[in-house]
């Protein structure tokens, strides 16, 4: 019985020391004084079509798109469903973190990518917003919910079996800058050579 108590503190402590931010987790991480660079990228190419596929095409690795407007230079993606743990062929969940976020609770994201002419170029700037599933209150459904009772007289509450209708909500978590710099170094790469 001590040795189960031992290793499960063992065990808890594992799970911590990687969960922690920083230079105290175990991923062989330094505190650093420089910031992430999510900041726009400067494609140096007068070749807007080019320019805009190479976009497209790192973008669409990620998310499928649901608007493009070349003349605004907008590209807006679909909702996504963060992918977990069990899923590494999904490129949407960047580190280890934001894939046991993404089993743990229902993450979604959405991108927006502007893509500005400037001088000796295009500026492709990335903004991805994560958000998580609110699931407020309890579901109508249950196992005995839809089949008929004796104590109580017939009801034509047909909410027991589809259950609700109304849309479930989503809470904003902020941008999600670790899928930024993965996307831009994409497009760093894609439009290396151009």
């Amino acid at each position: 019985m001590e040795v189960l108590g031992l290793s499960l503190r063992l065990a808890w402590l594992l799970l911590f020391l990687t969960s922690s931010p920083g230079c105290v987790g175990l991923g062989g991480r330094t505190a650093s004084v420089t910031a992430p660079s999510n900041a726009p990228v400067l494609v140096a190419s007068q070749n807007q079509e080019w320019v805009w596929e190479q976009v497209v095409d790192v973008v669409h690795g990620y998310f499928d798109i649901s608007r493009e407007n070349r003349l605004d230079g907008v590209i807006e993606t679909k909702p996504r469903v963060g992918s977990g743990l069990l899923e590494p062929w999904n490129a949407d969940s960047a580190g280890f973190r934001n894939r046991l976020e993404s089993t743990l609770q229902s993450i979604r994201r959405r991108g927006f990518i502007n893509v500005t002419p400037a001088e000796g170029g295009y500026l492709v700037s990335v903004e991805i917003l994560k958000e998580q599933e609110d699931v407020s209150g309890t579901p109508n459904k249950s196992v005995g919910g839809s089949t008929f009772q004796e104590s109580r007289p017939l009801q034509r509450d047909l909410t027991l079996v589809v259950g609700d209708e109304a849309p479930k909500g989503w809470i904003a978590l902020g941008r999600d800058v670790e899928l930024e710099i993965r996307i831009l170094n994409g497009i760093r790469k894609a439009t290396a050579g151009g």
